[in-house]
């Protein structure tokens, strides 16, 4: 239960927040939040089943809110408070401006960490290394390398990718990123590395920010970063995106079209390296294994191969991939899943093996840095192929009888490539997760679908959860004074080819070129064509991808403080995440329902299970993340409570359409214009 202590403790917190909150204006939808979300977490509602699904809407002071609420809880009760979100943006804005000020005017003392994962981190010696190669770079990227290191050296830099002075290419940074065999902690070089240094902070902070992937990562992993799930209190912002990044994260892709045959002279290269650097007591049993290990699991692959080959042969159409249906393998494919995920993970084992007889004999000094580099290298690209390749077939070994997954093989021009995907993770999240941790808080401001927390219940694996709270603070917002919705006639259906000749024709009518303007399209190709029909009308465009995101919306923002008008062009990308306040933004266009099209093996396989069990796979999966889209589209146009303006769709199916009436009131109270 909240003791009369803590009680006391957070309203003195809040108050604190009110005198030093620049421009605070009282929030009785914020003050709701802090008392639910301490009060689950303290098991006001139930002893040890503390979870809170929360929708909060925009403006409420969401943020402070479950900071208010989470750390002097987390404090009193001697647990790790872990902030997880699906954005950079957020967690910058936690970590740079709310934890900042929360510590300075909570009167609390304590420590908080951004924790990012291993390959936002450059391995310094890497860095020294590429720097004395200069073969591998431009001069310009050499000369940049260079300054790093000097400011590196100076701490002006702190090691990390996203505090680099300049953007570095993605292939130059993964030649100096860190990861687990390049920048081992086991190796006295690499002991003050970027990472390690970032590590070794965690160990002061009582509050931890990370993002939902690592969070993820880490629990499947045993808890190797962040404290137990019974030592933390978690609130996961943005949860919206939880199953999605789950389904990543347990999902599995390995290439199974690369030529046997110069795996194994690979291999077989690394062998005689190991065997000339390593001592022969140690390394030749070890090295026999790898050999034995490879030999058995190329023997299970060349099979698999031909039977490869032969199905996208079989294969009608010009569809580049091959899903099973049911997620039922060939028999061939089924038989070899087993042999073929512990054969690769006996090499994996080798590998280890060998990777710590490295270290102790560079760490003796019998192996110059150069000679550990180069076999580093090696073995790190080994152990990436053979690790994708236990992950694929440990998930295609699982029984087909009631299998919770899609699997397909999908080609490019050069590779064929297997993969496996959960169309479920709710009974991981359940396992590492939900029935492990001190307690839960899940929000954002778009939770419920088609204004029920069902939905998200249902994905996340809530529902038979005795202590769930369910909340929506509404957005203080004035919508209905503040904005309107306008739903105008047009002569063709979105879905109609003839769509985007209208389009063409006719957007222009709804732009307001002197003011802020943001047009959201549902396909690139649909934008560009748009694009360059306005361009011809005379209208000066800024669009998604013909710049960096960051470099559009600075020259949006200038554009309207100069006093000009600005229209931005994108894609779902930019509906979500993006802060356009005041006159940045006024006018939203949103051009067709985000509808996602089902034609990728995983959102076929959804539909397949949906429809086996008798459900209707279009309401059941694809109106509720389309409305979920939809609301966060709308959810642009205001963000200040002083913001005003007006969002035009040019979509009819939500006057047109049975479910469309539904989508609609999910929308916020705006006024509506709908033409007939």
């Amino acid at each position: 239960m909240l003791s009369d202590a803590l009680k006391q403790q957070i309203r003195s917190i809040h108050q604190q927040m009110k005198a030093n909150l620049p421009g605070y204006q009282p929030r009785p939808g914020q003050n709701q939040l802090v008392a639910e979300m301490a009060n689950i977490l303290a098991g006001s509602y139930h002893n040890h089943d503390r979870i809170g699904l929360i929708e909060a809407g925009t403006g409420t002071g969401k943020s402070l809110a479950y900071l208010m609420a989470a750390i002097p809880l987390a404090l009193a009760q001697k647990k790790t408070l872990v902030i997880a979100t699906a954005t950079v943006a957020l967690q910058e804005q936690l970590v740079n401006k709310d934890l900042p000020f929360f510590q300075k005017h909570s009167g609390i003392d304590f420590q908080f960490s951004l924790v990012k994962g291993r390959q936002r981190y450059a391995c310094i010696q890497r860095l020294q290394q590429q720097i004395q190669q200069p073969e591998l770079f431009a001069q310009v990227q050499l000369g940049q390398l260079a300054r790093l290191l000097e400011d590196w050296k100076s701490r002006s830099w702190l090691g990390d990718r996203d505090s680099l002075p300049e953007a570095l290419p993605e292939t130059s940074w993964q030649l100096l990123q860190a990861d687990a065999y390049h920048c081992p902690r086991q190796h006295a070089a690499h002991r003050n590395c970027p990472f390690h240094l970032a590590r070794a902070e965690i160990e002061d902070s009582q509050v931890l920010v990370v993002n939902h992937a690592l969070l993820l990562a880490d629990l499947d992993a045993g808890s190797s970063v962040l404290p137990a799930p019974e030592d933390c209190i978690y609130v996961i912002d943005e949860a919206h995106h939880l199953a999605d990044v789950g389904r990543d994260y347990f999902s599995a892709r390995a290439l199974l079209s690369s030529e046997a045959s110069l795996w194994q002279d690979k291999v077989q290269k690394l062998k005689q390296m190991l065997n000339k650097l390593l001592p022969q007591h140690a390394a030749i049993g070890e090295l026999l294994r790898l050999a034995d290990a490879t030999d058995e699991f190329f023997g299970h692959y060349q099979p698999v191969q031909r039977q490869i080959a032969a199905l996208f042969r079989a294969a009608a159409g010009d569809e580049p991939h091959v899903r099973f249906a049911d997620a039922i393998l060939p028999d061939l494919l089924q038989r070899q899943a087993e042999p073929l995920r512990d054969s690769s993970q006996k090499v994996l084992t080798s590998i280890d093996k060998l990777f710590q007889l490295l270290l102790e004999v560079a760490n003796d000094g019998k192996l110059s840095t150069t000679a550990l580099a180069s076999l580093q290298q090696e073995l790190s690209q080994l152990q990436q192929k053979f690790s994708s390749q236990a992950e694929l077939w440990a998930c295609w070994n699982q029984s087909q009888h009631h299998v919770n997954q899609a699997r397909w093989l999908e080609a490019d021009a050069q590779h064929i490539s297997g993969h496996a995907c959960p169309l479920s993770v709710s009974f991981q999240l359940e396992d590492l997760l939900f029935s492990q941790a001190q307690a839960v808080l899940l929000c954002s401001a778009t939770l419920k679908t088609l204004g029920s927390f069902e939905h998200i219940s249902r994905e996340l694996g809530l529902t038979d959860h005795p202590g769930l709270r369910q909340l929506e603070v509404a957005s203080p917002f004035a919508f209905r004074e503040r904005g309107l919705i306008h739903i105008p006639r047009l002569n063709t259906e979105p879905t109609a080819d003839a769509f985007t000749d209208e389009l063409c024709q006719r957007l222009a009518s709804f732009l307001q070129p002197d003011a802020g303007n943001l047009v959201l399209f549902a396909s690139y190709w649909q934008m560009e064509q748009v694009a360059a029909a306005i361009r011809q009308q005379g209208l000066s465009l800024l669009v998604q991808g013909e710049a960096s995101r960051q470099a559009l919306l600075d020259l949006h923002k200038s554009k309207i403080d100069g006093g000009s008008g600005s229209i931005l062009f994108g894609t779902q990308s930019f509906s979500e995440g993006l802060d356009l306040p005041g006159k940045l933004l006024t006018n939203l266009v949103i051009t067709k329902l985000p509808f996602a099209v089902p034609t990728s093996p995983f959102e076929a396989a959804m539909a397949e299970a949906i429809t086996k069990r008798g459900g209707n796979a279009f309401l059941t999966l694809t109106v509720p993340a389309a409305a979920r889209k939809l609301v966060q589209a709308c959810g642009r146009l205001l963000r200040q409570e002083q913001d005003y303006g007006r969002i035009v769709i040019l979509d009819r199916r939500l006057v047109s359409k049975s479910y469309g009436s539904a989508m609609l009131n999910a929308l916020p109270p705006f006024q509506r214009q709908i033409d007939e």
